[in-house]
């Protein structure tokens, strides 16, 4: 009997479906946990965090169609550190950045 999964690496489980798709908080390391609360409040400001997910998992932003990599990440938190509506702080935007290239390793292994 063969099973197939859908989800990102095993060390990068999530939880949900559609709109409420998001990385399992237990999955997340302890020293991530504060880096993923800022993700999960500030994030879904504008967009849910299943565009996040599916950036991480499958290497492509779902909108841009552009890779989903370091570079991106880092680009992305300057470009919310630019909105004004953003509310985010340089450390926030580096916690989030840091988080997000760990997700990103953690999905392609």
């Amino acid at each position: 009997m063969a099973l197939t999964a859908t989800s990102a690496h095993a060390a990068v489980r999530t939880v949900g479906k559609g709109d409420s798709l998001r990385f399992d908080p237990s999955s997340i390391p302890v020293s991530m946990k504060g880096h993923y609360d800022i993700v999960r409040a500030r994030c879904v400001k504008c967009h849910t965090l299943e565009r996040t997910v599916v950036a991480v998992q499958t290497g492509v932003a779902p909108i841009s169609g552009q890779p989903f990599d370091h570079k991106a990440t880092k680009a992305y938190g300057v470009k919310m550190l630019r909105k004004p509506d953003s509310n985010m702080s340089k450390a926030e935007v580096k916690a989030a950045v840091e988080l997000l290239n760990y997700l990103v390793d953690e999905a392609q292994r």
